[in-house]
């Protein structure tokens, strides 16, 4: 049984090195990325930095990655993330969106963030959480800007 557990743990280092030299593509496309975004919507100073801190991560084509991401699994967790989060709302894709989608991803953030789903928890351990000023600011801009699309 010893000698199980000696060549099981033996594998798991093995891999864990392997893996280190695989690594998941990254989201680095620069912040002209989200230009058009910050273009047509006009965030403050202040809203630009929120969304800079707390959403350009996951919510755009460019990530600013912790010295953790380059140690795999975490790399491949953290990529899974910013695909999904990609998924659901890309700034950089802004451009592509119809007035009915642009408003309906607003509406999605605004609920997100009152619900307190966003930020992630997994992202406010390592990058803070987002103050209660910080929600308020951002929620109301997000509720103005949802005029200029709102088909209602």
């Amino acid at each position: 049984m010893k000698n199980i557990l000696k060549k099981l743990g033996l594998a798991l280092i093995v891999i864990l090195v392997i893996i280190q030299f695989i690594r998941p593509d990254r989201n680095e496309s620069g912040y002209e990325s989200v230009a058009y975004f910050e273009i047509e919507t006009k965030p403050t100073s202040e809203i630009q930095e929120i969304l800079k801190s707390n959403c350009y991560d996951c919510h755009s084509n460019q990530t600013i990655y912790p010295w953790y991401a380059n140690i795999a699994p975490v790399s491949y967790w953290l990529a899974n993330h910013v695909d999904e989060g990609k998924e659901h709302f890309n700034v950089s894709e802004w451009e592509t969106y119809s007035d009915k989608k642009k408003d309906h991803k607003l509406e999605e953030l605004i609920e997100e963030v009152e619900e307190g789903e966003m930020p992630l928890p997994s992202y406010t351990w390592t990058h803070g959480n987002l103050e209660d000023q910080e929600k308020e600011l951002l929620i109301n801009w997000v509720t103005a800007l949802r005029k200029k699309y709102s088909t209602d």
